[in-house]
């Protein structure tokens, strides 16, 4: 902005009312309360950029008083960085940037803003750049203190603003009138409106996260695809709403446990993997063989469905276990860091896909002794390695005189059960010793299986028992094979939201699983669902398969079930009552049509006796109204997967989604990010691990 166009703007206006007589300077004391000028309160925005338009967003007012602080103590000058959104980002004051912590994303400028004009497509408020707001402010308080208004600015962009009025201050487009002749802009064009301050546009300001005490850390990770929701929108944005959706929980139903500071808030941190799978060179090799006709539908499917065929590849399986698992490992350690006072627990949830790669880690996970899991199955290292080593191995083999070709190679115990016949035979082994060698690392590792699969029976670490036939297969049979990595933490709790895991499990092979299984790190598993969803299935009957019952019916999160549904069961009820009704009048005009006639003379022995036949006549069943739901359904032991309690919670659909299940399906899987019910079931689950329970328990929760 040119240092002049304050001074040359005023001095216009002035020359514009020539026959007003000349004011002296008022002195400080008139220029604040005496002449009624208030100096503005700034607040702080920051831009958004999604498809090529900007947004300009304000800041939480906790947040906005933070940097307005940083800045008003002059550390503006230094290159300070103010976390924000609850630590998830970085302000760094002297570039003016919002840097993303835990995931990547564009940097967003940020803006101290005081001034605001109307923008054309949308009617949001665009604030002005902060130089130029401070020669709007400048002005504006010549004009309140001398009351003298009418005056013209020129924006660096050679826009007309004029201050009419204190009420009335209006931003002109430039007109395309410039001649070679260097014409000004003229006030022509359409107006549009300026505002001072942020009190005055209106504007959304967000509550922020109060308070700052994070009790319990959740990683998210998605499904196919990266778009998460029906308004594709990524797995970092649907988190967001997940987030403010049980911030709003915590205030509805955790109140007590708040004001006595029992309890803070629990955080939730998206892991995103699609991204590094399709970085690995696949859409290239995709694109090359894709035929051109449907090229959007193509690009669709090649983007989103063939996620789910990656993970059973067991290349591209091992870049998504080892995304996800490296992906929570640094989060955590990184929250750690960052909030070196935390104390809670660490929990996982997984969409649709995500559920299952979670599902995968979580069984191959290795359990510390004092959990209660066998580590039998461990054996693989111990009889591999130090239990007896290469030398003894070939000595028992009267294979002694290749020792030094081992030692040449480097192989260990370890190492030689994962030779290959091709490896030993590079290594100038002939076929006769090959041939046993092979034969002898056959033989251990089928002793190996059959010890693994007995503990697993006797534990219930495994999900079978030690016969290959018996009615309980390991949950880990069909896997994809691959080297699963460990994590850092051991998970309190296992949510899966729409997830296939069911139907995974009985493709690869296991119809049953052992109620004495337990995954091994993890005591807490639930499977919640949308009633019409999909791609979602159920848990429960592969350990019961005997017993029918419906899954849990997730109560709604005001305190009582879906009204459509309650009168759903009353018209229920209602219609079998007219109809057993209706029996009851047929049972008794059938009763009197075939009645015997009976003879005037005949003693009272005989009418007896025609009574007793007329009522041995077949009469019609009459339908029993469906009994309501049992409250003791929670009390059903669907084995060791949750502890003992339900791991199947169904959602209740919305009315409008009760018209036709079809239409609402696709809606139904991506339902979860904004589900009320769902992110107070995870509250109320994970809080009850540290014994704090809802204000009011919801009739029909467990």
């Amino acid at each position: 902005v040119r240092p002049f166009a304050l001074s040359r703007s005023i001095m216009s206006a002035q020359e514009q009312h020539p026959a007003q007589p000349p004011r002296a300077a008022p002195d400080a004391a008139e220029w604040d309360a005496g002449n009624g000028y208030d100096a503005v309160v700034p607040h702080w925005f920051y831009c958004k950029v999604s498809g090529g338009r900007e947004r300009w967003l304000p800041f939480s007012t906790q947040d906005s008083e933070r940097l307005e602080e940083a800045h008003g103590a002059g550390r503006s000058s230094a290159d300070v960085v103010v976390p924000t959104s609850g630590g998830r980002y970085d302000v760094h004051l002297k570039q003016r940037q919002r840097v993303a912590v835990f995931w990547e994303e564009e940097v967003a400028e940020v803006r101290r803003c005081t001034w605001f004009y109307k923008g054309d497509k949308d009617n949001k408020y665009i604030p002005y750049s902060e130089s130029f707001s401070k020669e709007l402010e400048e002005a504006y308080m010549i004009a309140v203190t001398l009351d003298e208004w009418k005056k013209k600015l020129e924006s660096p962009s050679r826009e007309i603003i004029i201050l009419h009025n204190p009420k009335l201050m209006v931003h002109y487009h430039p007109v395309a009138t410039s001649d070679d002749w260097g014409s000004t802009p003229t006030e022509q064009g359409r107006p549009r409106t300026v505002k001072r301050g942020v009190e005055n546009i209106a504007a959304e300001i967000p509550n922020g996260e109060q308070p700052l005490q994070i009790d319990h850390l959740v990683f998210v990770v998605h499904g196919i695809g990266p778009a998460c929701d029906i308004r594709f929108r990524s797995i970092v944005q649907c988190v967001n709403d997940f987030r403010s959706v049980s911030l709003s929980m915590l205030q509805a139903h955790f109140r007590k446990a708040q004001e006595q500071q029992q309890i803070g808030r629990v955080e939730f941190l998206p892991v995103n993997w699609h991204s590094s799978l399709h970085s690995t060179g696949v859409d290239v090799d995709l694109e090359r063989i894709t035929l051109p006709s449907i090229s959007r539908l193509r690009h669709f499917i090649n983007d989103t469905i063939l996620d789910a065929f990656f993970y059973n590849s067991s290349t591209y399986c091992q870049t998504i276990l080892d995304t996800v698992a490296s992906e929570m490992n640094r989060l955590y350690l990184l929250f750690l860091r960052r909030n070196p006072d935390f104390k809670g627990g660490v929990s996982i949830a997984g969409h649709s896909l995500g559920s299952l790669i979670l599902f995968d880690l979580l069984t191959n996970q290795k359990a510390a002794p004092e959990d209660g899991h066998s580590t039998e199955g461990s054996g693989l290292t111990s009889s591999r390695g130090s239990a007896e080593d290469v030398k003894e191995i070939l000595k028992r083999l009267h294979l002694s005189e290749y020792c030094p070709a081992f030692e040449k190679e480097k192989i260990d115990g370890e190492a030689l059960f994962l030779c290959t016949e091709k490896n030993l035979e590079e290594m100038g082994m002939p076929l006769g010793p090959r041939m046993k060698l092979l034969h002898y690392i056959s033989s251990e590792r089928e002793t190996r299986d059959a010890r693994e699969r007995s503990s697993a029976g006797q534990h219930g670490a495994g999900g079978c028992t030690s016969s290959r036939d018996g009615p309980y297969r390991d949950v880990s049979l069909g896997q994809v094979s691959a080297n699963y990595p460990q994590l850092l933490y051991k998970p309190t709790i296992f949510f899966a939201f729409g997830s296939p895991i069911g139907m995974f499990l009985t493709v690869r092979g296991v119809k049953r699983i052992n109620p004495d299984y337990s995954l091994p790190t993890c005591k807490g598993f639930f499977n919640i669902f949308h009633p019409f969803d999909p791609v979602a299935y159920r848990i429960e009957p592969m350990i019961i398969p005997d017993l029918e019952f419906e899954p849990m019916l997730l109560p709604h999160h005001k305190g009582r079930k879906r009204m459509h549904l309650e009168l759903k069961e009353g018209l229920t009820r209602m219609s079998v009552d007219l109809k057993n009704n209706l029996l009851g009048s047929l049972r008794v005009a059938w009763q009197s049509f075939t009645r015997a006639p009976l003879a005037a003379v005949e003693g009272a022995s005989s009418e007896g006796e025609a009574e007793g036949s007329a009522e041995k006549q077949p009469e019609p069943k009459l339908e029993e109204a469906p009994a309501p739901a049992k409250e003791d359904s929670s009390l059903i032991n669907v084995g060791k997967l949750n502890g003992g309690n339900r791991i199947d919670y169904v959602l209740q659909e919305k009315p409008i989604e009760s018209f036709n299940e079809y239409l609402f399906a696709l809606q139904g899987h991506l339902c979860y990010w904004e589900s009320e019910d769902t992110v107070l079931l995870v509250l109320k689950e994970i809080y009850q691990t540290i014994g704090v329970t809802l204000d009011q328990p919801l009739p029909g929760g467990q």
